[in-house]
């Protein structure tokens, strides 16, 4: 690439970025400001609206659209947006997860690691079963075993950890059972979330639904979280005396990122997405003293970074192409709400909630946030999925996330127990985790 086109390629993009970051905090504040909404929702509008489908394709005298779609659309999806746009995204999402996992309760998700577990099994198996069944069903796949059917079905199992957690800690309900079975939930239903997607990119790229090629897959895939989150935290201790001993300003900052970016680089190449050797890394540390140390470094990154993932996301959305798929979106998108109600909600019984304590888990599990737009963002860039499907995908995650906040808010009003056999110091056993920062918020 001869000099001249280097710098306008970069011109381009630093153009672009200014774009992109002026209209993600103009719009996350009218969604704060005035809609009440998490800003999040604000982003992703932002992307839609100044994306390649929209403003974003008009022609601008000499400079020609802003954010042009290429001529190979139709081959390759991602290619609607730069390369070198789509790189930084998958950056952001990286600190996203590191974030979210950084500011995870590490012994706290133990503790509640059983209920959180039979509320996350629920809460993938049932809106995994019922995403993949209603595309077969309304003739978008052929059949259970079409990689279209199993993607949305991955979409589907998706809960917002950072929406959620935003959402508990306003109410000051971050310590209740509730509150901590359905963090420790989401975290595990992310966790199981990824798992599924390893299997079904798996399965998409071999055309395969061999039970040994299955195994094999899910195998590798858990075995590589469990030796990268084991190793992470019995290695705490160490990485954090060793970041430490550093004097230079940001530098324990700078190699904590580094070291969420070799955990993405390891996952990926394992079969996980790269956002799951993220949370891992972010997790193990979470037990140190490193959050305190980095956090408000971090979050400098963070809301620098982060805010260009979603924006990213919005601009793949066709909007115009979902006309014809609206009646296809309805159905996702409610049958989304009743999977995380019933497949959540149920077994929250279970272990020991009464029916307000799991109407509570169930509306916790609701918002799919940005799980959900990465696991679909992974299958339209692998050409998994296309246009249509992607934009059913971000009308169901945006739903589900503005609906959630509307609907806890009285379900938590009246103040009352949640639990079949309420002990009074119960809800004070958990620390209030909605003092960490919102990874959700900008």
């Amino acid at each position: 690439m001869e000099g001249e086109e280097l710098t306008h390629l970069v011109t381009r993009i630093v153009l672009q970025l200014c774009i992109i970051l002026v209209a993600a905090k103009v719009a996350g504040e009218i969604s704060q400001r005035y809609l009440k909404i998490p800003s999040v929702l604000g982003e992703l509008g932002a992307g839609i609206i100044i994306g390649p489908f929209a403003l974003g394709g008009v022609e601008i005298g000499s400079l020609g659209p802003i954010f042009e779609a290429t001529a190979h659309i139709e081959t390759n999806p991602i290619a609607v947006i730069p390369t070198e746009l789509w790189v930084i995204a998958q950056i952001a999402s990286i600190v996203l997860l590191f974030t979210v996992g950084l500011e995870t309760d590490l012994k706290q998700f133990f503790k509640f690691a059983g209920p959180a577990t039979a509320v996350a099994i629920g809460g993938v198996l049932l809106p995994f079963s019922l995403g993949a069944g209603a595309t077969v069903l309304l003739g978008y796949a052929d059949d259970f075993t079409d990689p279209v059917a199993l993607f949305m079905g991955a979409i589907m199992t998706a809960t917002s950890v950072g929406i959620t957690a935003r959402v508990l800690s306003d109410l000051n309900r971050m310590g209740s059972p509730e509150g901590v079975t359905i963090i420790g939930a989401a975290v595990v239903d992310d966790v199981l979330g990824i798992l599924v997607l390893a299997v079904v990119v798996g399965m998409a790229e071999t055309g395969s639904v061999s039970i040994g090629e299955i195994g094999e897959v899910a195998g590798k895939a858990v075995g590589f979280w469990i030796i990268l989150t084991g190793v992470m935290i019995l290695g705490a201790g160490l990485i954090t005396r060793v970041l430490r001993w550093f004097n230079g300003v940001g530098t324990a900052l700078v190699l904590v990122l580094a070291l969420a970016l070799l955990g993405g680089g390891l996952a990926e190449t394992f079969g996980l997405a790269m956002i799951i050797g993220a949370y891992s890394v972010g997790l193990g540390l979470s037990g140190t003293s490193l959050p305190r140390i980095i956090e408000e470094n971090l979050m400098g990154v963070y809301h620098f970074m982060v805010p260009i993932f979603f924006v990213v996301m919005g601009m793949l959305v066709d909007v115009s192409s979902m006309g014809g798929v609206l009646g296809f979106g309805a159905v996702i998108t409610a049958l989304a709400i009743v999977s995380k109600l019933v497949g959540s909600g149920v077994p929250a019984l279970a272990v020991g909630f009464n029916r307000r304590g799991a109407w509570r888990v169930g509306l916790g599990m609701l918002p799919r946030g940005e799980v959900a737009l990465i696991i679909a963002g992974i299958g339209l860039s692998r050409g998994v999925i296309d246009q249509d499907v992607f934009g059913v995908a971000i009308m169901m995650t945006i739903v589900t996330t503005v609906i959630a906040p509307v609907l806890l808010v009285p379900a938590f009003k009246d103040g009352k127990s949640g639990r079949k056999h309420p002990i009074a110091a119960e809800a004070s056993e958990a620390p209030p985790l909605g003092s960490q920062p919102d990874p959700t918020s900008d």
